[in-house]
């Protein structure tokens, strides 16, 4: 497996792991699958300023089996130093420790960007989700009751927060095409990895 920065060329490979879930499951709340180019765009939003990786089969030309990125949580000021995590495996790709070596790459690129928090939700039941997010060591801050309507029923969600435990006082996030005119991220995203 190869972890690396997507581009916009990945967006039909992230759609087709994001699909079915949209389309079978409440895992996202989203009702419409986005096409091709609507996942290019937010593909290029995304590493605008935040990481978006995928994780591919092989090297770095294999098939992308899972993608992770973080976005804003919030736009008021004082929330600037946390974002909000997502993660997506194809199914025939689960439980293979996918999902843990996309995370600790993603927490390791918002550390050395600045940021302090990551927030991410899981719709319930979801037990795949609500375990590897444990394991990570996100600790759960509470529940929404009834909040997404989706497949004519009413779910849960459960809400985490990791602590990037960064050191330094807080300074402005560095956005991710900035850190990486640094070679900062080389040793993250070197092929070889």
């Amino acid at each position: 497996m190869l972890i690396r920065l997507a581009n916009e060329t990945d967006a039909a490979a992230c759609q087709r792991i994001y699909a079915p879930i949209v389309r079978d499951t409440a895992i996202s709340f989203e009702e419409a699958i986005p096409t091709d180019d609507e996942m290019a765009r937010r593909i290029g939003t995304t590493l605008a300023f935040f990481p978006w990786l995928v994780c591919c089969d092989g090297d770095a030309k294999g098939p992308v089996v899972a993608y992770a990125y973080a976005g804003p949580h919030r736009t008021r000021a004082a929330y600037r130093w946390t974002v909000e995590s997502a993660i997506y495996i194809a199914t025939e790709h689960r439980g293979r420790g996918i999902g843990r070596r996309l995370y600790e790459t993603l927490f390791e690129i918002l550390r050395r960007q600045g940021y302090r928090m990551v927030v991410a939700g899981a719709t319930l039941p979801n037990p795949a989700s609500v375990a590897l997010h444990e394991r990570l060591g996100f600790k759960t801050v509470g529940v929404f009751q009834n909040i997404g309507f989706k497949f004519n029923q009413w779910y849960d969600t459960r809400w985490f927060e990791y602590d990037l435990k960064t050191k330094h006082a807080p300074r402005e996030p560095i956005p991710l095409p900035d850190l990486l005119k640094t070679g900062k991220l080389d040793d993250l995203l070197n092929p070889a990895r």
